[in-house]
């Protein structure tokens, strides 16, 4: 029976752990390096992630600067930011790419609001699954008279308990990040 609660809770964990990674790639209207991670460039015929292909800083809060390791991977840096479709406008003067980080209007921030619960939501999904295959396991363990009833009611209340958590630590995030979103 403990086997099932931490394979349940390292599930739910790692749904959480993924939640928080897709939800660096959501813009803030300030320049962040995390907004081009996951992004890759065609390099010699493989997707080669962008920090691999370049230098990248933050210079002030509008802009992101790319200084490409190999100048000749200037135009395939930014056909893969346009084709990410972040909002940016790469340009560049042969040795550098400047990237600037356009300020939010309140219309695209309400929408990145509404892409940030609905990756929210699909986690909650996620954990919900997690939950039921757990109580599934519970149940076909007294089924089989493997654990007895008292056993198998203890085991679910502990799976809703971490699935409360779980599901509490994807909307505390979500309200953080959407506070981030819509004050900018």
């Amino acid at each position: 029976m403990q086997q099932v609660f931490l394979d349940v809770e390292l599930k739910m964990r790692q749904t959480v752990e993924h939640f928080h990674e897709d939800l660096k790639h959501l813009r803030t209207g300030r320049a962040s390096l995390m907004i081009l991670d996951g992004v890759t460039a065609d390099y010699y015929g493989s997707p080669t992630p962008l920090n691999q292909l370049a230098n990248f800083s933050v210079p002030d809060a509008t802009m992101i600067v790319a200084q490409p390791y190999d100048p000749s991977t200037i135009a395939a840096i930014e056909k893969a930011i346009l084709q990410a479709d972040l909002g940016l406008n790469p340009s560049n003067d042969g040795k550098v790419i400047r990237i600037p980080v356009p300020t939010l209007t309140e219309d695209r921030r309400k929408e990145i609001a509404k892409k940030a619960h609905d990756i929210a939501e699909a986690s909650r999904n996620s954990i919900r699954i997690v939950r039921r295959e757990g109580n599934e396991t519970l149940k076909r363990m007294e089924k089989d008279k493997e654990i007895g009833q008292d056993d198998e009611h203890r085991g679910l209340d502990e799976i809703q308990k971490l699935h409360d958590h779980y599901v509490g630590e994807i909307n505390t995030a979500l309200e953080n990040k959407e506070r981030d979103i819509l004050t900018g």
